[in-house]
């Protein structure tokens, strides 16, 4: 049957004309979906005739042929990364062997034919993504799965920062821990704190600022007027009200960090040029170039416009002439507050330079990983990175989740989905810096949602979820990038593969060393059966739980069954059915644990009886310790037998997502005598096993 126009147009956009349905069937993509998200695209090589693509990526020992389209004969040049340089002459339509040695890394090829000339970005990349050597030898780690926010210490302002995860890293190192691995550290809108979601950022280059230590600022300790400020009694009821609430009150303690740090910037702007700290500083600016300055200029104009009208949360609420970083009103901002500029690049040089000790002290102590970070799938509509490069991002559409048995209706995230047409058309450097930005100072990177390197499922503008179609992304490309930055950074990767998972994707995933992650709860067998931990596959990483689920006393008291039902998650009928579930879960859980000798007989036969308790806790971790994954991530809630979700999917209302705290302070964590056997049971069955 021969495609008609719109279809062929589709395909050739990367548009997928069809998905698998809740049902498990093939349904076709509706002919207005696919309209509509054609309209929404832009291809910037459509109607150009060049010779060879803007980016060319070639991965392990794949042959680095390609065939230059056109007539008659070119001449070619090759430099190399290193400066290296070849040329000589090629004709058109015929296979075209690039010059060797030519090692991994990114080089530039030339074409010219006359006064033409056209530029191809030439990527080497390895297969596999890095590996530490303790993991390559076998061995087995664990670490903290933390989300910072919410810890709680002596020392910090209401909300966890950049001196608890040092203290972190240390009492984790002293209990057998490897790692830390972390929420999404990117910056957020200090203007409007209460947009908390670390997944709906403003920018994925650049640090929430939030997590800076104050009382770690050189210069904040050396103002006097910092100082008088801190010590008044105002101040410190304000700083007690924080640090007691069991939720953080994101608008007090940015309200706190600002008014503390504009002291300390106080004190840092007079110091000589050629201090230590204001050349790092220099530097750092240089290195940031016009990605730091727009972050800086959008939080900047963030903070000016929304003191003067409260609705002007970002910049789609802005007057038109302020909605991209180089109209002239913006431009002309910019001109008359270049000592506001610097003051919010500042505060990402303190963040960067914090978070930086602490990869450094998890360094000294010998951790193979150390901290691992989190790669959001995507910033939000009304972000930084939207308002300064419109171009990458299709601003006409979300991205989502289609239509599946726990949706219904599908899911729309509200996050602008980077356009693969542009992304090819720039060599991929946007995707290059992003890794860039996210993996310096860590020993691995979690990337959320990972299957977005193979497709995203777009919604366009004012649609519900279900009108939306998958697009394809570059996937073969992305992966070779990604070990290529992987090996040259030394971080490992770890995918977030939970949830609908084509099949395409798995063996490509596995093939570039990319970790799988693997969840106790979703770790069943079509029996019902969970299971063994020597089922548990090497390249992954297992937990309990995540950010999205239930925490392990939750699951086992069915808490979040109860909270959805009393916040209407679940329809009426659907209530009944869920219990009756979670009880033959926990039942199929007390036989696993029993089986693989983590748990005696005598309580594996009590699921509709048995409460959780210290031991329960305890044979659980054990059982998660003895899997074969390499790695092994432990939430502090579960050491805490701590009830409550940090976020319920779903809500925004409903819920106080991104808040909740830890139930206990860090100094106490790491003293508690229960803690503390958990934690030496699992070191030595890691060893062990």
């Amino acid at each position: 049957m021969k495609e008609n126009a719109l279809d062929k147009a589709a395909r050739a956009a990367g548009i997928s004309l069809e998905y698998i349905n809740a049902k498990g069937q093939p349904e076709a993509i509706s002919d207005e979906t696919k309209r509509a998200l054609l309209a929404v695209m832009d291809n910037p090589d459509k109607g150009k005739k060049t010779p060879l693509p803007p980016v060319a990526v070639f991965s392990g020992s794949r042959k680095r042929q390609l065939t230059p389209q056109g007539r008659g004969e070119y001449h070619w040049q090759l430099r190399s990364e290193a400066g290296k340089k070849f040329e000589g002459t090629l004709v058109g339509g015929e296979l075209f062997t690039l010059p060797s040695p030519l090692g991994q890394g990114y080089h530039q090829l030339t074409l010219s034919k006359g006064k033409q000339q056209w530029q191809t970005r030439i990527i080497v990349t390895p297969r596999r993504c890095y590996l530490p050597p303790a993991l390559r030898d076998g061995e087995k780690r664990w670490g903290a799965l933390v989300q910072l926010y919410t810890v709680r210490s002596a020392k910090n302002w209401g909300i966890g920062d950049f001196g608890d995860l040092q203290q972190l890293v240390q009492q984790l190192a002293a209990n057998g821990g490897d790692f830390v691995g972390l929420n999404p550290l990117h910056a957020l809108y200090p203007a409007s704190p209460d947009f908390a979601s670390p997944y709906s950022p403003s920018s994925r280059r650049w640090l929430n600022i939030i997590y800076i230590d104050v009382s770690q600022v050189v210069d904040f300790q050396q103002s006097a007027a910092a100082q008088k400020w801190w010590k008044s009694a105002k101040t410190q009821r304000a700083l007690a009200e924080v640090r007691e609430n069991d939720l953080v009150d994101y608008e007090a303690v940015m309200a706190l960090k600002l008014t503390a740090l504009r002291h300390a910037w106080t004190e840092f702007q007079p110091r000589d040029e050629e201090n230590e700290e204001k050349r790092a500083f220099a530097a750092f600016v240089r290195e940031g170039g016009d990605s730091l300055r727009y972050q800086a200029v959008y939080e900047g104009v963030q903070a000016e416009r929304r003191a003067g009208n409260a609705q002007h949360w970002g910049w789609p609420a802005w007057p038109e002439g302020w909605r991209n970083s180089q109209l002239p009103d913006v431009q002309h901002w910019c001109e008359q507050n270049e000592d506001e500029i610097a003051f919010w690049q500042w505060l990402q040089f303190l963040a960067q330079q914090q978070f930086s000790q602490c990869w450094q002290v998890s360094q000294t102590l010998g951790m193979s990983v150390g901290l691992y970070r989190d790669l959001a799938v995507g910033v939000a509509e009304g972000s930084a990175e939207t308002w300064h490069d419109p171009e990458l991002y299709r601003l006409k559409a979300s991205i989502g989740a289609p239509p599946d048995r726990l949706g219904p209706l599908g899911q729309y995230w509200g996050l602008p989905p980077m356009d693969p047409h542009v992304m090819k058309a720039r060599g991929y450097q946007p995707f290059i810096d992003m890794l860039r930005a996210n993996m310096r100072d860590c020993g691995a990177l979690r990337i959320d949602h990972v299957m977005s390197l193979l497709r995203l499922w777009w919604v366009p503008a004012g649609e519900t979820a279900d009108k939306g179609a998958y697009v394809a992304y570059p996937v073969d490309d992305l992966l070779g990038i990604l070990a290529l930055e992987s090996q040259r950074l030394r971080c490992m990767v770890i995918g977030e593969d939970l949830g609908t998972v084509p099949k395409e994707i798995i063996s490509l995933l596995r093939n570039s060393g990319i970790f799988s992650w693997k969840v106790l709860w979703f770790e069943q067998q079509r029996d019902g059966e969970y299971r063994s931990p020597e089922e548990y596959p090497r390249q992954s990483i297992s937990s309990a739980s995540t950010h999205d689920l239930p925490t392990l006393s939750g699951f086992w008291d069915a808490g979040d069954l109860q909270l959805g039902e009393k916040i209407g998650l679940y329809p009426a009928d659907a209530v009944q059915p869920l219990h009756e579930q979670r009880t033959a879960q926990k039942q199929a859980l007390l036989n696993a644990l029993h089986k693989a000798g983590s748990l005696p007989a005598r309580s594996a036969k009590q699921a509709d009886k048995l409460a959780m308790s210290p031991q329960l806790n305890q044979a659980i971790h054990r059982f998660l310790a003895d899997t074969q994954s390499a790695l092994l991530g432990l939430q502090p809630e579960d050491w805490l037998g701590m009830t409550t979700p940090v976020n319920v999917p779903g809500t925004v209302e409903q819920y106080p997502n991104w808040r909740r705290k830890l139930t206990q302070p860090l100094e106490e964590i790491f003293a508690d005598k229960e803690v503390q056997k958990l934690l030496k049971t699992v070191s030595q069955r890691r060893k062990a096993n």
